[in-house]
């Protein structure tokens, strides 16, 4: 369980890290690129790939991930500025619907009756989490629904991409990581050249160190969570539902507690929807082995 904790605790740490960005100046888009070079170092420290898998032609899913990563993780740090950390972590891990529903269309899984009770439950938690009482702030009501939709949406589909991508079987699926790190380091790289050379935003050293940490943070989430799924391979499920359940929880304390962000009674009955949901899909998960 250690591994689950040290994941949980690296995946709320990114969130807090965003939320304290603007309050402490910094350039979100230069953090997130220079994130992914320091997970691309780590990697290649941790994962050990093989250059000559790396140097193979990249497939559109590589391409389509190296775009949607940072481009997403961008959208995440603005849904955490405008409606929090809460919220959008809840978003975030609600997110795994889509490659549920993938799942069943793409990949032709079957789809149970405790599964389908999990989505529609989910469903409505995302609807009752993002509530919100009119006249709380003049033109605030589209961006609120805006940004935890394409979380959830992004999200969803870099769920779906990664599902390709553990199945091909000519590429471990962490050198795979390391693929997607250099695309979406580039990706990153062309957005912060545009923005300093047309924008003349400048590149500062404060945003390089906030990139190394947030990098370590970022890969040390994914490094735990598969280190737990090693540690409890007869028990997929137990990782999977530990790790959503305790994101959400995890950051909906931090968020309500530490930054005072406002819930109303009926956030409260859709965060608890939210992990009704992920116990429901868990359970799916668990009969079905």
């Amino acid at each position: 369980m250690i591994y689950i904790l040290l994941s949980i605790f690296c995946s709320v740490t990114v969130a807090v890290f965003l939320k304290l960005a603007k309050r402490y100046k910094i350039n979100v888009i230069q953090a997130v690129t220079w994130n992914y070079l320091f997970a691309i170092l780590f990697s290649l420290v941790f994962f050990r790939p093989k250059l000559g898998d790396l140097l193979q032609a990249p497939s559109p899913i590589y391409i389509g991930l190296g775009i949607l990563l940072p481009v997403v993780f961008w959208i995440l740090a603005a849904s955490i500025k405008n409606i929090g950390i809460a919220k959008s972590d809840i978003a975030q891990r609600l997110s795994l619907f889509i490659p549920i529903l993938a799942s069943y269309f793409l990949f032709k899984e079957s789809i149970s009756g405790l599964k389908l009770a999990g989505l529609l439950t989910g469903i409505v938690a995302i609807l009752l989490t993002l509530f919100k009482k009119q006249g709380k702030r003049s033109g605030g009501q589209i961006s609120d629904w805006i940004y935890p939709t394409v979380v959830f949406t992004g999200f969803g589909i870099i769920d779906v991409l990664f599902k390709k991508i553990a199945q091909v079987q000519s590429m471990p699926f962490t050198t795979s990581l390391v693929l997607v790190f250099g695309l979406s380091f580039v990706i990153s790289l062309i957005a912060i050249g545009y923005l300093a050379i047309v924008k003349k935003q400048k590149l500062e050293l404060v945003n390089f160190l906030c990139g190394c940490i947030l990098g370590a943070f970022n890969f040390g989430n994914i490094f735990f969570y598969l280190k737990a799924h090693q540690a409890l391979a007869s028990n997929p499920s137990t990782v999977f539902a530990a790790m959503n359940m305790g994101v959400i929880i995890l950051g909906s304390l931090i968020g309500l507690i530490i930054f005072k962000e406002k819930f109303i009674k009926i956030n409260y009955i859709g965060l608890l929807l939210a992990l009704a949901s992920i116990i429901l899909i868990t359970l799916a998960q668990l009969h079905a082995f």
